[in-house]
């Protein structure tokens, strides 16, 4: 099942930049690992955003909620899912 998921990441402008350093590189590797098992098929920036459009390729509804879940920046997060479907006129 594919999804496009925006994520938007709001960090508290309190937060000691040691905590949020630390919360970006397991974010970082755990994100890297999940594009490594082609779970997470595509990350892009939005550009002057703190935010990504993803396409996930997971099993079921809830194993996405479970990868996602377990993202380091949850807690910070905004995030939008929507499932996607081929499109008849597509060629790939």
């Amino acid at each position: 099942m594919l999804f496009l998921v925006r994520m938007d990441v709001l960090l508290p402008l309190d937060m000691p930049s040691s905590v949020a350093d630390d919360i970006k590189a397991r974010e970082k590797a755990y994100a890297q690992d999940l594009q490594r098992s082609g779970k997470w098929v595509h990350l892009y920036r939005v550009v002057g955003e703190y935010a990504n459009y993803s396409i996930f390729d997971v099993e079921s509804n809830d194993e996405l909620h479970g990868l996602l879940s377990s993202l380091p920046l949850f807690p910070y997060m905004k995030i939008m899912v929507t499932p996607l479907a081929k499109h008849p006129s597509s060629i790939v």
